[in-house]
């Protein structure tokens, strides 16, 4: 019997850089033409119903003025889109207008755009790069960052997928302005965890210049995503592929994801992670981390920023227990939990471990408390 080794060691250097400011897509066309992404001529700009006239056609209009080829792909907007079906139609019709390898993708939009279109990219010809054009709060808080890209099942969200780095990430806060009310409270939620489980002083800003934000008021907004970005920055820099520490990114989503699901996607993903929050800090209250006084603290920062902190009467409290198990963070079919230490502050439970297994009837109480 004979071996061959086949060596394929290699170093990768998947470093971006993130542009936080206002009317990117002029900068986005100055970076294309100095040679973001080498000598691409092709750019498929991938967006949603919703954000395709306000950008998105821009976008592609200004890349075709400049002697570049584009085409729009759009899908509707929502949750209930990000599907591998989506995902397929996105593929048939890049390879129906002659899209190939020599492409780059461009995802215009917010969460739901950024992963369906990372992924996409990283599987079309077998990889080609990609750009993301952030242009909701929610996804400059934690879709355009760190990488993760993926679909959502029947069964469970998020665990179809890869990891999947862009070339350059555009924060354009002007787009802020043009969201509902609803989707900017969605956005703090993801805001509001970062300072949870990361940063006290953070947690505090956010006390005393919510309504600022709110309103878009430009020096806190503008504070507050770099913030986002340095707080996940210095997260998935020592935990690319979410072997251990990149997990107490999941504060809030192991109820939260679960709820987001079995309300059928009425809920915004935001509004699922601050219910999910409240329940996490009961669980941390439960297991002596947490004061009252920090509980209160936390579900009054999100009340005021305009989330639900209770799990709908409508949502079927077994159903929701049961559906906790799709989890990404499951191990041995066992529930595995983020815990908050303190505001700003996640419990290490061993080295490099930070997610703690908690039994059902264990989270069947605090989901029956909120």
């Amino acid at each position: 019997m004979a071996k061959f080794e086949v060596e394929l060691k290699k170093i990768v250097d998947d470093s971006y850089e993130i542009e936080i400011g206002y009317g990117l897509a002029d900068v986005l066309m100055q970076d294309i033409k100095n040679g973001l992404v080498s000598s691409v001529r092709k750019f498929a700009v991938v967006t949603d119903s919703n954000v395709e006239p306000l950008y998105a056609v821009p976008i592609m209009e200004k890349l075709k003025a400049a002697g570049y080829q584009a085409d729009l792909f759009s899908f509707e907007a929502g949750e209930k889109s990000k599907t591998r079906g989506t995902k397929a139609m996105i593929e048939d019709a890049m390879l129906s207008a002659g899209y190939r390898r020599d492409c780059c993708v461009i995802a215009v939009g917010g969460g739901v755009v950024t992963d369906l279109s990372g992924f996409t990219a990283g599987t079309f010809g077998r990889g080609v790069p990609f750009i993301n054009y952030a242009t909701t709060l929610l996804a400059a808080a934690d879709a355009s960052v760190g990488g993760k890209t993926a679909v959502d099942t029947p069964l469970a969200t998020n665990l179809i997928g890869l990891f999947n780095q862009p070339k350059k990430v555009y924060l354009d806060l002007d787009s802020w302005k043009t969201l509902p009310r609803r989707e900017i409270s969605s956005g703090m939620a993801e805001t509001i965890k970062h300072a949870c489980m990361a940063d006290e002083a953070f947690f505090e800003y956010l006390e005393t210049h919510l309504e600022e934000i709110l309103r878009i008021e430009r020096e806190p907004c503008e504070y507050m995503a770099q913030k986002n970005c340095q707080i996940k920055y210095h997260v998935v820099m020592k935990d690319e592929r979410e072997s251990g520490l990149r997990e107490i990114l999941n504060l809030g989503h192991t109820v939260g994801r679960a709820i987001e699901t079995v309300s059928d996607y009425r809920l915004l993903h935001g509004e699922a992670v601050s219910i999910g929050l409240v329940a996490e800090a009961h669980l941390s209250r439960r297991m002596g981390y947490l004061t009252d006084g920090d509980v209160d603290r936390i579900t009054a920062l999100l009340l005021r920023a305009g989330l639900p902190v209770r799990i709908p009467d409508d949502i079927d409290r077994e159903e929701l227990v049961q559906k906790l198990y799709t989890d990404k963070k499951v191990r041995d079919g066992k529930l595995r939990f983020v815990v908050q230490s303190r505001i700003g502050g996640i419990v290490q439970f061993g080295e490099n471990v930070y997610a703690t297994p908690v039994d059902e009837d264990t989270a069947r109480k605090i989901i029956e408390e909120i």
